[in-house]
């Protein structure tokens, strides 16, 4: 699993505020991410977050769309 900064990530399950987008922050042991929604930040591990990853964004493909 490929995962970069800048990449959105899409959980199965979505934040308590509505937002299921993350934007990755910061790559390693663990990733920090932020809710594209309510701006809320996040620690997760990297073996928790490949279990709960339904979609992966590159970056490349959301300047594109814009």
């Amino acid at each position: 699993m490929k995962i970069n900064l800048g990449d959105i990530i899409v959980f199965k399950k979505p934040h308590p505020c509505g937002g299921a987008e993350w934007e990755v922050l910061r790559t390693g042991a663990d990733f920090r991410l932020k809710c594209v929604k309510c701006n809320h930040q996040i620690m997760i591990s990297r073996h928790k977050a490949a279990k709960r990853i339904m979609k992966i964004i590159p970056r490349d493909d959301q300047t594109k769309n814009e």
